[in-house]
């Protein structure tokens, strides 16, 4: 063999080798389909839910009376601590009794006066009476006596006023707690001279205990809640025993209860709202008037409500939407209606099914109309919030 033939069979068995190494290679890097990406599903949780209305209120007082001088004197003292709690009928003031005393006896010793002259009239018209009859005295001495009478019966109806209004006066002297409550400081000190040409502010007092919550209702609820209330029989008087919880801003959950005390019978025009308000008890004044407050009202009890973890929850220009997977473990999108969130789950109203499937973790995984591995996962079923 020749050498130049002997180079040409070593360059074919070159080309043999690198033709089957490049077969071999390609063969390697076929494209192999990856397995469909692990979805977390989980059934709808199935219960019974109460229905709220929600909204945001303030807190009233459900008592709130300015103390004043009714009297004109000198403030002689001042018997409460500044915001201290006192009891009805305690005295908080005492403005310049002495003069007031004095003029009420002026006006019992008046009395005294002219219930004596009446007496005296009294007997002296039956005397003359008697007299009369007998034809011992003359018609005109009797109408004297009669007359004198009558005015001394008028003068003592004036002196029993006139007493009234002493002791009402000598009353004002002391200015008490009408009600139960918290004083306010004092607007006036002691020694200054009050109610001169005008009753004079010396403090006020506030009842805290019940408190008022007053809050307002759109009319598409209040269309809703009457409907609702039509069905189910319900009259004006119902509505005043139906429940209210209430929460401060900085307080978890709705931990004070109550029940409402007023609707308002009117829609406000300029509003479209309605009115509400609730009582609530307030024993230990942990609720004060002017608080900014959250506020539901159970309105309807719904069996079988089927809810949903809220982070399930997508949204698009269309709305709400789950996704689920179907029975060939394909992902679908399914639009639904939501209702209050409870807990960690979401109330869903329409849409969705109990035995649906409903994809609650690996969601970006998940790709409507792509074949999914589900896996099954239980929802625990947290309890109504508080």
């Amino acid at each position: 063999m020749s050498l130049t033939q002997s180079v040409i069979s070593a360059l074919r068995i070159v080309a043999v080798l690198f033709a089957s190494t490049l077969l071999v290679a390609c063969e390697q890097n076929s494209f192999v389909q990856p397995p469909p990406p692990k979805v977390e599903v989980s059934l709808p949780v199935q219960r019974s839910i109460t229905r709220y209305l929600e909204a945001t209120g303030n807190t009233a007082a459900i008592k709130s009376v300015d103390l004043v001088a009714r009297v004109q004197g000198v403030l002689q003292s001042i018997n409460y601590q500044d915001g201290a709690l006192v009891k009805e009928g305690t005295t908080l003031f005492t403005i310049e009794p002495e003069t007031y005393k004095l003029k009420l006896e002026q006006a019992e010793a008046a009395e005294a006066g002219a219930q004596a002259s009446l007496k005296q009239a009294s007997a002296d018209f039956k005397r003359q009476s008697d007299l009369v009859s007998r034809q011992v005295a003359s018609q005109a001495t009797l109408e004297q006596s009669t007359a004198a009478r009558d005015n001394a019966q008028a003068n003592l109806q004036q002196a029993e006023v006139n007493t009234k209004i002493a002791q009402v006066n000598y009353g004002y002297t002391n200015v008490v707690a009408p009600f139960d409550g918290i004083v306010t400081a004092h607007l006036q000190s002691v020694g200054e001279l009050v109610g001169v040409a005008s009753p004079t502010q010396l403090a006020t007092i506030v009842a805290l205990d019940p408190i008022y919550v007053n809050f307002n209702v759109n009319e598409r609820d209040v269309l809703r809640i009457r409907e609702d209330a039509r069905k189910r029989g319900m009259t004006g008087e119902n509505f005043r025993q139906v429940p209210i919880e209430v929460g401060l801003q900085t307080e978890t959950g709705y931990p004070h209860r109550g029940k409402l005390d007023y609707i308002s019978p009117t829609i406000n025009q300029s509003t479209g709202t309605l009115a509400v308000r609730g009582v609530l008890p307030n024993a230990d004044r942990v609720l004060l008037p002017g608080y900014y407050v959250r506020i539901r009202v159970p309105i309807e009890q719904q069996k079988d409500a089927l809810l949903v973890p809220d982070v399930a929850l997508g949204s698009d220009q269309a709305g709400r939407y789950v996704l689920v997977v179907n029975g060939e473990n394909v992902v679908e999108q399914r639009k639904v209606q939501t209702g209050p969130l409870d807990g960690d789950l979401r109330v869903i109203t329409s849409g969705l099914k109990v035995d649906d499937q409903v994809i609650v973790a690996g969601l970006l995984r998940a790709i409507p109309g792509q074949k999914v591995n589900p896996q099954q996962k239980k929802v625990e079923s947290q309890p109504p919030t508080k």
